[in-house]
């Protein structure tokens, strides 16, 4: 028998790592015949929103974005797409970013499409643009190693450009491959794994994660992640760029 008061799941007051076995649905309005998961939003501390979304055959997803912008990648499946006038079929490995104030239209998924989702205000920068729309993919070739060590790469989904306040990477670690030092900074994370298992170490605590676990880290909480097991260990995650540090 099951125990049903277990759970990997833990949330301390700066770092939350989140599995699948606790979800609880929700619902948004626009989204339907889906599944919506929040993962991560504004009640924990955190300032940005992480959702995972799961289409049924005739599901949609239908809105606008406002104050916020909003990182779309498809996690498993296949959905037709617009924004501001284009069309798109976004498969597995497929994105798009919709900045502020655009309209959004997701619909005809194949049934069981997961769509994960960050949300971020967004903070204009005097001298640039806002952003536009972008759409992009997961490609290993487009990731370039990171910090002179084969066993990691990491591939920048969106442009690293000022007008950009959010950064949404995919981080690859070989059988092997570990971060070099336990990071400690200002930027905040939101991620989900998409790929194998790792031992995550934050604030001084260890973790287990595998495909399909999220991770949530406030700014300075210290960080350390390995690849454990014999594929790479890969996840997606989100970052605050490009604005100025403090608001005093």
């Amino acid at each position: 028998m099951e125990i049903s008061a277990l759970t990997r799941s833990v949330v301390k007051r700066n770092h939350a790592i989140i599995a699948p076995d606790g979800y609880i649905n929700s619902n948004v309005p626009g989204w339907t015949n889906c599944t919506v998961n929040v993962i991560i939003n504004e009640q924990m501390g955190a300032r940005l929103a992480q959702t995972l979304i799961t289409l049924r055959a005739g599901g949609q997803l239908r809105g606008r974005t406002e104050a916020a912008q909003i990182f779309f990648y498809v996690v498993a499946g296949q959905v037709q797409v617009t924004v501001d006038g284009q069309d798109r079929t976004l498969t597995e490995g497929q994105y798009v970013y919709v900045p502020i104030e655009q309209d959004y239209l997701f619909q005809q998924p194949t049934d069981g499409t997961q769509v994960l989702t960050f949300h971020k205000t967004y903070e204009p920068l005097a001298g640039h643009a806002v952003p536009g729309v972008v759409f992009g993919e997961r490609d290993i070739a487009k990731a370039p190693v990171y910090m002179n060590d084969e066993a990691l790469r990491i591939q920048e989904l969106l442009p690293n450009e000022l007008g950009f306040d959010m950064a949404v990477n995919i981080f690859t670690y070989s059988t092997g491959g570990h971060l070099p030092m336990v990071e400690t900074h200002i930027m905040e994370h939101g991620l989900l794994y998409l790929q194998g298992q790792a031992i995550y170490m934050l604030d001084q605590q260890w973790y287990p994660v595998k495909k399909g676990d999220s991770i949530w880290m406030a700014p300075y909480c210290q960080q350390w992640a390995t690849a454990m097991g014999q594929e790479d260990s890969v996840y997606i995650y989100y970052k605050n760029v490009n604005r100025f540090p403090t608001v005093v």
